[in-house]
């Protein structure tokens, strides 16, 4: 099937770009059957970028961290969580020696 260069409009800048024969041959050898929707450069942007849910970039919130010390070897440490008093916290190394059984 011989390919022509085809310019196609980015869904995400609007801007023309050239889908080359050289690309439209590597989409046909990995079985791509759709033609690319973005620009190389918003191709690059989206990889790059921060990580995206439903479409839309978005900031992972920090989480809040709360100061502990681990119940077996008595480190400073801290976890994502507010412990309540009644059970015991463990550093990560100490909870990673625990039999699975046990890390609830």
């Amino acid at each position: 099937m011989p390919f022509k260069e085809r310019t196609l409009t980015c869904q995400d800048c609007g801007k023309p770009f050239v889908f080359t024969v050289e690309e439209q041959h590597f989409h046909a050898q990995k079985g791509y059957t759709h033609d690319p929707k973005r620009c190389p450069d918003c191709r690059r942007a989206r990889r790059e970028g921060p990580p995206y849910r439903g479409g839309r970039a978005y900031e992972r919130p920090t989480r809040e961290m709360y100061p502990v010390t681990c119940a077996q070897c008595g480190a400073r440490t801290e976890v994502p969580f507010q412990p309540r008093g009644d059970k015991p916290v463990y550093c990560s190394d100490c909870y990673s020696k625990r039999p699975a059984r046990l890390r609830r």
